[in-house]
C-alpha cells in the first residue's frame, strides 16, 4: 500500500496495473491523497511507502525512521487557456511570482508584454487557480518562485501549503488541468503528462542562463544532471532553477518515502520486490510514458542505498 502525491500518480496507476500482472500473492496499490498527507501517513505507521514531492524534515527522518529515494525528475509547468494565443506564450519567474501575489491581474500587462512582444495578449482578466495545503506540486512551483522572486519568498516562501493571497483551489492535479480547459483567461501548473496528455498549452519559462525553455523529458533530465553531477548523491537536492542553457527551471524530484527498517519480514520483502521492478522495469514503463527518468549515474547510485535498506 501506498499513498501520496497525485503528481505521479498517472504512473503509480499504470505502475500497479503492469507489476499486478507479474504474481498475485504481490499486490500494489496506490491512493493519490497529497503528498504531505503520504508522509503523514507513513509516520503513523500506515502503509508500506509514500510518495511525493516534498523533502523529508530532520525531524521525519530520525524520529520516523523514513528516508526519501528519488524516483523520478519532474517538470511542473505554467499551463493557461489564452484566446488566439494557444502556442509561444514565455513566462519567468518573477512574473509567475506577481500573478500568484495578485500583483499582475490583466494578460495586458506590460510585464507580460515585455516577454511577449512576438504575441497579441488580450485585455482579459488573469483567472488564477492553484493548489490547497500539501501538495507536491505546490512545493516545488514556491520552491521556484522563492529562488525567482524576493518578494513572493518573504511573503510567501518555499512550502507544501502556500497561504495564496489570489486564486481558487484545484483539489488535485487532473481537477486543475480540467479547470484551466474550462475557464478562458486561466492560468495555472501541473506536472507536464497532465498537460501533455489533456492537450493544454504550457509556458516556456525563462531559466537562470537566460533562456526560454519548454518542459520536455531532456530539459527537465538536463536540471537534475546539473545538480546532481558529479557526485550523483544528493537524493534530496532542490532541482529548481538549475544552472544551464537546457534546464527547464522549474524541475523538482518526485521521491519515494521508506522507513529504514520493518519488524514485519513478509511485508518487508513484498517491499523489496516491489523497488527492485519499481528501479528496473518501472523506470524503463516511466520513460515509455513520457516520464523524464533517473540519470543512469544517480540510478545506479538509488539501487545501492535500495539494497542497503534490506
Amino acid at each position: 500500500m501506498g499513498s501520496g502525491s497525485s503528481v505521479p500518480a498517472p504512473l503509480y496507476t499504470q505502475w500497479a496495473a503492469t507489476y499486478n500482472k507479474r504474481n498475485p500473492a504481490i499486490q500494489m496499490r496506490y491512493l493519490p491523497i497529497g503528498a504531505s498527507e503520504g508522509i503523514n501517513e507513513m509516520s503513523r505507521g500506515n502503509g508500506d511507502f509514500g510518495a511525493g514531492e516534498v523533502p523529508l524534515t530532520a525531524a521525519q527522518r530520525s524520529g520516523g525512521s523514513l528516508t526519501e529515494l528519488p524516483i523520478l525528475v519532474i517538470g511542473i509547468v505554467p499551463i493557461y487557456n489564452l484566446p488566439g494565443v494557444s502556442q509561444g506564450l514565455h513566462l519567468s519567474g518573477e512574473v509567475l511570482a506577481e500573478i500568484y501575489l495578485g500583483e499582475i491581474k490583466n494578460w495586458s500587462d506590460p510585464q507580460l508584454k515585455k516577454l511577449n512582444p512576438s504575441l497579441s495578449l488580450p485585455d482579459l482578466p488573469i483567472k488564477v487557480f492553484n493548489r490547497p495545503g500539501g501538495k507536491g506540486s505546490n512545493y516545488v512551483f514556491t520552491d521556484f518562485l522563492s529562488k525567482s522572486s524576493s518578494k513572493f519568498k518573504s511573503r510567501i516562501g518555499t512550502t507544501a501549503s502556500p497561504s495564496w493571497p489570489v486564486g481558487s483551489a484545484a483539489e488535485r492535479s487532473a481537477d486543475m488541468a480540467d479547470k484551466i480547459k474550462g475557464e478562458s483567461g486561466s492560468i495555472g501548473y501541473v506536472e507536464l503528462q497532465y498537460a501533455v496528455k489533456s492537450s493544454i498549452p504550457h509556458a516556456a519559462v525563462l531559466n537562470p542562463a537566460g533562456n526560454f525553455v519548454k518542459a520536455s523529458p531532456d530539459s527537465i533530465a538536463a536540471s537534475c544532471r546539473q545538480v546532481e553531477a558529479p557526485g550523483w548523491d544528493k537524493f534530496s537536492a532542490s532541482l529548481a532553477n538549475a544552472p544551464g542553457a537546457e534546464s527547464f527551471p522549474i524541475t523538482g524530484f518526485s521521491w519515494l518515502y521508506l522507513r529504514t527498517s520493518s519488524s514485519d519480514s513478509r511485508r518487508a520483502a513484498a517491499m523489496s520486490n516491489l523497488l527492485e521492478w519499481m528501479f528496473t522495469d518501472g523506470e524503463q514503463l516511466a520513460a515509455q510514458e513520457g516520464y523524464s527518468d533517473l540519470p543512469q549515474q544517480l540510478l545506479a547510485k538509488v539501487k545501492a542505498k535500495v539494497n542497503s535498506l534490506r
